[in-house]
Order: C-alpha cells, then sequence, then structure tokens
C-alpha cells in the first residue's frame, strides 16, 4: 500500500509560501490560518498599527477592552506556535517575476530591519495587510488627543464616551451622519460644521429635533485640563466646553509595495465626496495583480478590529486553496512526465532483449 507525504516545506529561509505584509489582526488571522496548514509564512511588521493609540479594542467578542498592545501580543504567540516566522521591519521593495517555473516563486520581497537591512525572500504568493493611515483634520492639539477623547466611530468607542458632553467636528458630508450616531449615546451633542457643507432643510430640521446645537465657523485649537479635553476654541474666540469630540479622518490606504505589484488604490466616496482611498479587490480578497492579495482596513476602510480579523482569515483560507490547486498541477505534470519516460524507455528491442534473457527459447513470437 502506498502512502502520501504531506508537502515538505523549503529548507531555504529565504523562499517561503507566503509573504504576509503588516501584523495587525487581518495580517496574523492571515498568517496563522495559513501555518496551520503547513505552509511557510513570512510575516512582516512595522509596527504601526492603526488601532495602537486606543486604550482598548470593543465589540471584538471574547476580547472586549483588549489593549491592542496585548492583543498583538495574543496574536504574534498564536502565529509562533505555528513557526510563522515574525519580523519586525519594514517591506522596502517587491518584483514580480516574469518567468517563474511552475509551483515556485512568483515574487520576490526585499525588507529591512534593524538587523538585516536587506534581505530578499522569495514568495509564491503575497498578502497585503497594510491598514490605513487616518488623516485627522488641522485643529491644534487634535492629533494630541486622538484615540483617547478624540474619537471617529460610534461602534468602536461611542459606549466609552455615553452621556458625556460630545462636539461632532464636521469634515465632510457624513459628518451629520455622525452626529446621529452619537446623539443615541448622549443627549448633549454640539454639532461643529467646521470645513463641512451646509446642512440641508431636512437635516437642519433633524438636528432642532434632537436638541443639537449647531455651530457655524472654524474650530482652531482644542483645550485640555489635567490631561483632559475640555473644550474646543472657534476662529472668532468663542470656547465650547466639551468632554470628546468625534471626527470623520481621510482614509488613506497605506501604498507599501502597491507600485511595485502593478497596483494601485481608487476613491472611497463616502456622502458624494471622497474620503479617502483603498485597495480594490474582489469578493476573496485578490487584487487585479495574480497571486497578490489584501484583508483588512487597506482594502475596507470602514471595517473593525474583528471584521479585519475575520477577512484575514478568509484570504488566507482562500491562498492556501490556490496553492493547493497549484500544488496538484505540478504533482500531475510530474507524474504524467514518469509515465511518458518510463513508456518511451520500454521499446520493442528493449521488449525483445528482456523476452531473450527471460525465456530464451521459450519466448513467442516473431525473431527480431
Amino acid at each position: 500500500m502506498s502512502t502520501t507525504r504531506a508537502p515538505v516545506r523549503s529548507s531555504n529561509e529565504d523562499e517561503v509560501d507566503v509573504v504576509v505584509v503588516g501584523g495587525g489582526s487581518a495580517g496574523l488571522s492571515a498568517a496563522k490560518i495559513l501555518a496551520r496548514s503547513r505552509r511557510s509564512v513570512l510575516l512582516i511588521d512595522a509596527g504601526h498599527g492603526r488601532n495602537a493609540p486606543a486604550g482598548g479594542v470593543h465589540n471584538y467578542l471574547y476580547a472586549e477592552g483588549t489593549a491592542p498592545a496585548t492583543l498583538l501580543e495574543i496574536g504574534r504567540s498564536e502565529a509562533h506556535a505555528y513557526d510563522v516566522e515574525v519580523v519586525e521591519g519594514t517591506a522596502t521593495a517587491a518584483a514580480v517575476l516574469t518567468d517563474p517555473r511552475p509551483g515556485g516563486p512568483r515574487f520576490t520581497v526585499t525588507l529591512s530591519t534593524g538587523d538585516e537591512p536587506g534581505r530578499t525572500v522569495e514568495a509564491r504568493r503575497v498578502v497585503l495587510a497594510t491598514g490605513l493611515v487616518d488623516v485627522l483634520p488641522d485643529v491644534a492639539g487634535l492629533a494630541q488627543r486622538w484615540g483617547r477623547d478624540v474619537l471617529h466611530c460610534p461602534f468602536c468607542h461611542g459606549w466609552e464616551v455615553r452621556d458625556q458632553a460630545v462636539g461632532v467636528l464636521g469634515t465632510n458630508p457624513m459628518a451629520l451622519h455622525q452626529v446621529m450616531l452619537f446623539r443615541q449615546l448622549t443627549d448633549d451633542v454640539v454639532y461643529f460644521q467646521h470645513t463641512a457643507p451646509d446642512p440641508g432643510d431636512d437635516q437642519v430640521e433633524q438636528l432642532a429635533a434632537l436638541g443639537v446645537e449647531w455651530v457655524v465657523g472654524q474650530v482652531t485649537a482644542v483645550q485640555t485640563t489635567d490631561d483632559a479635553l475640555t473644550g474646543l476654541q472657534m476662529a472668532d474666540g468663542r470656547v465650547f466646553a466639551r468632554q470628546a469630540v468625534a471626527v470623520s479622518t481621510g482614509l488613506e490606504a497605506r501604498t507599501d509595495l502597491l507600485a511595485d505589484l502593478g497596483l494601485d488604490t481608487t476613491d472611497l466616496e463616502l456622502g458624494g465626496v471622497v474620503a479617502g482611498h483603498y485597495l480594490p479587490t474582489d469578493p476573496a480578497g485578490l487584487t487585479a495583480t495574480a497571486g497578490v492579495w489584501a484583508a483588512g482596513n487597506v482594502a475596507a476602510p470602514m471595517a473593525q478590529v474583528i471584521t479585519s480579523a475575520a477577512a484575514g482569515s478568509g484570504v488566507g483560507a482562500a491562498v492556501h486553496m490556490e496553492l493547493m490547486g497549484e500544488d496538484i498541477e505540478v504533482a500531475v505534470a510530474a507524474l504524467r512526465a514518469r509515465r511518458e519516460s518510463q513508456a518511451s524507455s520500454f521499446s520493442a528491442a528493449t521488449e525483445a532483449e528482456v523476452c531473450e534473457r527471460v525465456l530464451g527459447d521459450r519466448r513467442h513470437g516473431a525473431a527480431l
């Protein structure tokens, strides 16, 4: 009875099945599910987690309120348990190989770390989980409070500011939608129009019906007292006491390696305006370049942490199945080649020689 062995990983540390770029929830989930299917995985993490400033991650089942740094530590530990190589560094360049061998690497990725300024790795597939950057409006002191008492997502951090005095800083037409979401969490909401367009008549009526004060004019600074946000200052000198500020940020996908891999971002339209850019993929996470996949906020800017983790898991499974199909094709081609070689080597002359040696005068058929 014949037995089939599991695929053996390459012993070359600079050749892997998959390079994952980005070590947040999406990247770690993709790496883990690939490694559990006995794929060799290198994960490169530059350490620029979008949620790093937050005190805790919310609406993440089984991990409610866990600090982002703690989740990262847990995720890396789980990935290490399945032999994922995690490198703290930056992916500085990539290339698509023009003539890859069947079942071999299609890409090179160059990474830089403190110890290895120019290591290049070959990979059969690449998963981009590089996330995005939240672009804040130019208001003095706003960035320093980001992730603390300046926030953007009511589902991620709204509960933590319930019943507080909340200001919504308008930057685009979606600001009024944000007002309605935070109004569910507190009775004390002030809408600062700032740079957002004028609301329509129906929206003005909605603000009045909900008891939301509407302030027109530029906000110039965030005021703090004893390391806590206390108000917003207007260009005309007025100050409005607030305990927290919600703002719609620009959502810009990180463009690491995109040009090298023949990819580009597309406009993210919200409320009829461009609110940022993201990397388009098909529903499974495959980009426009064969063999390059994407998961998390780089491809889905509105995704929460738990959604990004799920997307990474789905992409990891899809990449493994694509590799499995390729492995099978290579194995079948090798089997056919062996059969053809065996068939061609057993010629009529060879058959006659075997018969002569084995049967001698007892052989059948005409003499050659």
